[in-house]
């Protein structure tokens, strides 16, 4: 087997695993913060045996205080994240939140654009309202199907505020070179498990047998497996493959969400999804600005 071709596999895999997430949070019948903790507290020892196998775990000791600064307030903005994430998927189910939080990578060009002056160029603001129109349509208020209630509402909100933290948390690695991948998610579900464990609603006395197999799983699997996973085959894979790729993740949560729950995206908001690829896409590998940067040259 080739080294692209397996990086290709642990990142499909890890992309089909991470599908199966928001089955085993609305299985787990818990509050999103106690999900959230329980997700960080069992993560983060899954993680903690990942990089202790690598050797990476003592490199920890060692970072720049600013680094570390750095990783524990990306690690505030991971946790947040996935508290209004858990939170959406209750209000408006799996499919339509999953899909809805993929404009996440429009988030991050504005935020980089604030944060590191990069120029905005004409085809990037075509793909972003190329974004919103796919989220009108992926939210299902175009197909005329659809009367939105307060709590789908809440639910659309929070998971624009969980795209925009999850932004953050990718605008802030651009300036922890100095911390590896595995290290920076260890910190951030340390973080998680600090922030949340005076907060959490569902103490551990009073979690039952079968929520504990639920959080196990999405602590060991959608945490530590999948974030190895990740961490393994992308530096494998070119841009443009990885980019595709990682779209298996919500091409498998709306699957997933039909089959277990029978929850169908209609016409439009299967349109609406493809919008939102397409311009992810193309504001990922710069569509559009090929001929720009052709003269501006290799840099």
């Amino acid at each position: 087997m080739t080294t692209g071709t397996a990086g290709a596999l642990s990142v499909c895999t890890a992309q089909l695993l991470l599908g199966t997430l928001g089955v085993c949070v609305l299985q787990g019948g818990a509050d999103p913060v106690s999900t959230a903790f329980y997700r960080c507290l069992i993560g983060a020892l899954a993680l903690a045996c990942y990089l202790a196998l690598r050797g990476d775990l003592a490199g920890l000791g060692r970072l720049p205080a600013r680094v570390l600064g750095l990783a524990l307030l990306s690690g505030v903005l991971m946790v947040g994240n996935w508290i209004l994430f858990f939170m959406a998927i209750g209000r408006t189910g799996i499919a339509v939140a999953t899909v809805v939080f993929h404009v996440q990578p429009f988030f991050v060009v504005l935020l980089a654009a604030l944060a590191f002056r990069e120029r905005l160029h004409a085809a990037t603001f075509a793909w972003i309202a190329l974004a919103l129109v796919g989220l009108v349509l992926a939210t299902g208020l175009a197909g005329g199907g659809l009367v939105p209630d307060r709590s789908w509402a809440i639910g659309i909100g929070c998971t624009l505020g969980a795209a925009l933290l999850y932004a953050g948390v990718t605008v802030m690695a651009k300036g922890m070179t100095q911390i590896r991948a595995p290290q920076l998610a260890l910190v951030q579900c340390l973080c998680g498990t600090v922030l949340l464990w005076g907060v959490t609603p569902l103490g551990p006395v009073q979690v039952g047998a079968g929520q504990w197999g639920w959080f196990a799983l999405i602590g060991i699997v959608h945490t530590g497996v999948v974030y190895a996973l990740l961490y393994t085959g992308l530096p494998k894979l070119p841009t443009a493959l990885a980019a595709v790729l990682l779209f298996l993740y919500p091409a498998s949560a709306v699957l997933v969400d039909a089959l277990v729950y029978g929850h169908h995206l209609g016409l439009s908001q299967s349109l609406g999804f493809a919008c939102i690829l397409a311009a992810s896409l193309g504001v990922t590998l710069r569509w559009g600005r090929a001929r720009t940067g052709a003269a501006a040259g290799p840099g």
